[in-house]
């Protein structure tokens, strides 16, 4: 695969070894990166949904029904470190009902709706579950997020995913 130019020999920077090590610090990047970035104050004002007068009348749109079911506003669901992570950003609109999207006990995970697939959470040894977990202090002014693998980058932008947590889905939400 890859070799030194020199002695023919594989280097041991690339090896299937350091692999899985390689995606945790890559990921461990992106997190710290975006914190220090000040993205929670940047990230909402880039992500939409689709055009909203494509939703029948009698069905509620994503961002509604979220609202209802879980106290949450999507802020979007984009791809991102080369389209290994879907990134799902929201913000809290009621305290009371969004406790279950920080429970670490509840597993999230996304649903392709085309065919079936289901993407879960990264769970690191060093950095836990990629996502916003067991604030002691819920804020609604502050954008949380949940970071879905992406293994093969088989979901593309423009696919429609499904939300689920415990007993309650988010439908219809559209990959950027």
């Amino acid at each position: 695969m890859d070799q030194h130019k020199t002695t023919g020999k594989r280097c041991k920077i690339f090896n299937e070894t350091t692999a899985p090590r390689r995606l945790s610090l890559l990921l461990a990047a992106i997190i710290v990166g975006g914190s220090l970035g000040g993205c929670a104050s940047h990230m909402g004002s880039g992500y939409s949904y689709a055009p909203q007068d494509v939703v029948p009348a009698q069905e509620e749109s994503a961002p509604a029904q979220s609202e209802r079911q879980l106290g949450i506003h999507p802020q979007g669901l984009r791809r991102s470190a080369a389209g290994y992570i879907l990134d799902f950003r929201y913000r809290i609109t009621d305290p009371a009902k969004a406790v279950a999207m920080l429970d670490r006990k509840v597993r999230p995970y996304l649903l392709d709706e085309a065919t079936g697939a289901q993407l879960g959470v990264p769970d690191t040894d060093k950095l836990g579950q990629l996502r916003t977990t067991g604030r002691s202090k819920i804020r609604t002014d502050q954008d949380y997020f949940i970071l879905f693998a992406n293994p093969g980058r088989f979901i593309q932008s423009g696919s429609r995913m499904t939300l689920v947590m415990g007993d309650k889905r988010i439908e219809d939400l559209v990959v950027e």
